[in-house]
């Protein structure tokens, strides 16, 4: 049975839009009601809302903040020895995996001159669905000046997970993100192993100038049944994912480029690649690998030279139980 989504979930009901992926032709199998809570129910429309700003001292904060369950942050931390000055975010869920109905929205906005670090406190589980699907949203903006490195820990795909997510990116022409997302193939080392034994992933991102000229869209669904992962020039035998956006301005992104080395590691099995997006809105680096440390290592690497291109800084050694 088609789900009716406006009967249960409305701007009232969070005082944000719902969040709603049913004209997404790939999810049209996925629209099932489902059996234990609603969509939209309560604890399973996160939202989250962080605006970071410079306050009367020079120093970045994060100044607004909204949240709603399952969704938290809760301070912003200072812990970066390279920048010791960047408030450092993380996003946590009190709800566990994302579950079938499962709803959220993260906006974040970066005022002028303001900069952070945002990761997720673990790895985000997507739980095996039977009816429904789980969505992200998400709009960043950046405004004059601002900077964000953007690195959540790693997406892991159940058996039969069904999963959409469309991020919004606005950004300023003097102002540099790093956003970088990394998918598993599936729990690799779960019983007999279920790698690329989900439905379906949908993800797309988009960004654009503040008057709305377009810079560039990037969307990928990963349909194992339609299409196995596993043939050359996909995934081939590599079992992680890792997609990198760079946004900056394009001396700064010229530079990044040249100090950028593409690989393929086959004693190790890691492979890398980087390309220039276009409208000269910056670069799209890419990672495969069989293991999800080598594979944010090589992701961190790029970022050491992100930062110190752009903001002249070294990147600190990761931390021993990240």
């Amino acid at each position: 049975m088609a789900f009716d989504y406006q009967s249960h979930l409305t701007t009232s009901d969070t005082g944000v839009p719902p969040v709603d992926f049913s004209h997404c032709s790939e999810m049209a199998p996925y629209l099932d009601t489902p059996l234990a809570m609603y969509v939209g129910a309560p604890g399973k429309h996160g939202y989250l809302r962080l605006g970071f700003e410079i306050d009367p001292r020079g120093k970045s904060i994060l100044r607004d903040l909204d949240r709603r369950a399952p969704l938290i942050v809760q301070q912003a931390l200072y812990f970066d020895k390279g920048m010791p000055e960047m408030p450092c975010v993380y996003i946590l869920s009190s709800g566990g995996p994302n579950v079938e109905g499962d709803r959220y929205q993260q906006d974040i906005t970066m005022n002028k001159g303001s900069y952070a670090w945002i990761s997720t406190g673990a790895a985000t589980k997507l739980a095996e669905m039977t009816h429904n699907y789980s969505g992200l949203v998400q709009h960043i903006t950046l405004k004059e000046d601002s900077y964000l490195e953007f690195m959540p820990e790693p997406v892991y795909p159940c058996r039969h997970t069904r999963f959409i997510s469309d991020t919004t990116i606005t950004i300023d022409p003097t102002a540099s993100l790093f956003y970088s997302e990394i998918f598993m193939g599936g729990r690799k080392y779960y019983k007999e192993g279920e790698l690329f034994e989900f439905d379906i992933l949908s993800v797309c991102s988009h960004a654009e100038r503040p008057d709305g000229t377009p810079l560039f869209r990037e969307k990928f669904i990963i349909d194992p049944k339609e299409t196995n992962p596993r043939q050359l020039g996909i995934m081939g035998q590599y079992d992680v994912f890792s997609n990198v956006i760079v946004l900056a301005p394009k001396d700064k992104a010229d530079e990044i480029y040249a100090q950028t080395n593409p690989f393929i590691d086959r004693e190790n099995r890691v492979a890398c690649g980087i390309t220039h997006l276009p409208n000269d809105a910056g670069l799209l680096f890419k990672v495969l690998g069989m293991e999800p440390g080598p594979v944010k290592k090589i992701v961190r690497d790029f970022l050491a030279t992100f930062r110190k291109v752009v903001k002249g800084k070294e990147l600190p050694e990761e931390f021993p139980w990240r």
